[in-house]
């Protein structure tokens, strides 16, 4: 069962709402076009508002969705962390784009809300707080994420290891925005 559910949370994953939704609507490949990432950031830059949501909605969906169902079926917090993970994986290689995805950031807050919803708030709040100061979504993301992990390992101490995982995940995929914001010439809103 466990190892069903995290095959279909990848494929669920994979599955790119704003290479879909630009497809739909008729606009740019966001993979070729303003930041070249398939999220909700760069959505925003060359989509609009109203895609940028859809795809925000969408890329949270599909980690909320694998962990209740793994909820629904009785398996442990471990256990549905680990399944979580795995849409964040097909987030980030998803097997239908060539394994070229995006950050995994909106995907993975998905996860934790199913995971732990009062961690989800930390992280939102404190991703709201540092893109308001700073206007950088990529900060916003690396200081939300890992800022998380102590409260999740006070009070679902068996999804810390999962989480360790997904922490080095995104801050992986941002390492080259890691690189830009060290050399003060990453993007602000």
């Amino acid at each position: 069962m466990f190892w069903l559910l995290a095959l279909l949370a990848y494929l669920l994953g994979s599955l790119s709402f704003a290479i879909l939704l630009s497809r739909l609507s008729g606009g740019p490949d966001p993979r070729a076009s303003g930041s070249g990432n398939p999220g909700a950031t760069n959505m925003l830059r060359i989509a609009g508002k109203k895609l940028a949501v859809l795809t925000l909605l969408g890329d949270l969906l599909k980690g909320l969705l694998p962990v209740l169902v793994a909820y629904l079926l009785g398996l442990g917090v471990q256990q549905q962390a680990w399944i979580g993970l795995a849409a964040v994986i097909g987030h980030l290689y998803p097997v239908y784009f060539r394994f070229q995805g995006g950050k995994g950031v909106a995907t993975a807050a998905g996860m934790l809300l199913g995971l732990y919803p009062p961690a989800a708030l930390l992280a939102l709040a404190s991703w709201a707080l540092t893109f308001y100061l700073t206007r950088t979504s990529s900060l916003a993301s690396l200081i939300a994420t890992p800022l998380t992990l102590p409260l999740l390992a006070w009070q679902q101490p068996a999804a810390l290891l999962p989480m360790c995982v997904l922490t080095g995940l995104i801050v992986w995929r941002h390492r080259g925005n890691l690189r830009d914001l060290m050399a003060g010439r990453e993007r602000h809103f």
